[in-house]
């Protein structure tokens, strides 16, 4: 699928984000192939994140797709947006790292960005954490340049016990600009990231989810849709349809992004789609 979004008509197509399934992507891009947020344990691996609310049914729903195997032996480098709460292994954020993601990245020695606060504890499972991020500090990477931002991981109280993490901002050499969300609700930074960053495609973590307590950790329809309008580029809408505690579905954002003169402005890829850019 080739999309080319606002300033980049007159470029070569080669930039490719391959989306794996919820949060877990890689961005192929020159050299590199950068997987985000490994969650690649079977179908079921993993207990289900709500049990009241929702029906509690072991995450992930689905596995991973049939062409996820060939794209990951290719992965050079892998960017963390979120790991433990409080740095304690058994809170676990295991739909961003898990216990395949871990072993994944330990065999390869796959280099790792991510938040200095968690480098630490990474570290101490025998990751190769090779770039330690503060919020809004940029830092050289992959021959460009990755900055942090801020990430709230939910409304009212619930976020402080959500460890919330970060969301990226990416520019490869010669090639569309890049906001991952991350899992975030939407914020005064997220608006900034959307707005002064100006990133050519924006990766928005999309299912509302939603714990047993509390409000939404994830942005609800009008957040997600206001993150679309704000957006100056394409939109590319994932964390859908793999978790118990995600209810947003791809055919409802559909609609939603229809009924609002949206849908132009967004990808709503289907576990294993390849976008090209």
């Amino acid at each position: 699928m080739i999309h080319p979004t606002r300033p980049l008509r007159e470029r070569e197509c080669r930039m490719k984000i391959h989306h794996l399934r919820s949060a877990t992507c890689i961005i192929e891009s020159n050299r590199h192939f950068v997987l985000i947020d490994p969650m690649l344990g079977a179908k079921g691996s993993i207990p289900p994140f709500s049990y009241i609310r929702y029906k509690p049914r072991r995450n992930p729903l689905v596995d991973l797709p049939p062409n996820a195997a060939s794209i990951l032996e290719k992965v050079t480098d892998c960017l963390i947006t979120h790991s433990q709460k409080f740095g304690i292994k058994a809170l676990q954020h295991t739909d961003h790292l898990d216990i395949s993601g871990e072993k994944f990245l330990r065999e390869k020695n796959t280099p790792i960005a991510t938040l200095a606060r968690d480098a630490e504890v990474l570290k101490k499972y025998g990751l190769n954490i090779q770039t330690e991020l503060e919020y809004w500090k940029p830092e050289p990477l992959f021959e460009g340049e990755i900055t942090a931002i801020p990430a709230r991981h939910g409304h009212s109280w619930i976020h402080n016990f959500m460890a919330s993490g970060a969301g990226y901002f990416l520019q490869f050499p010669g090639e569309p600009s890049i906001y991952i969300s991350g899992d975030t609700v939407y914020t005064a930074d997220v608006e900034r990231a959307l707005t002064e960053l100006k990133p050519d495609i924006a990766i928005m973590a999309a299912g509302t989810a939603t714990l047993d307590i509390s409000k939404p950790i994830l942005m609800a329809m009008d957040e997600l849709l206001q993150f679309v309008r704000t957006a100056p580029g394409i939109v590319i809408a994932n964390h859908l349809e793999a978790l118990n505690h995600c209810p947003t579905t791809r055919e409802q954002l559909k609609q939603a992004l229809k009924n609002n003169n949206l849908l132009s402005k967004a990808h709503i890829p289907n576990d294993g789609d390849v976008l090209t850019f």
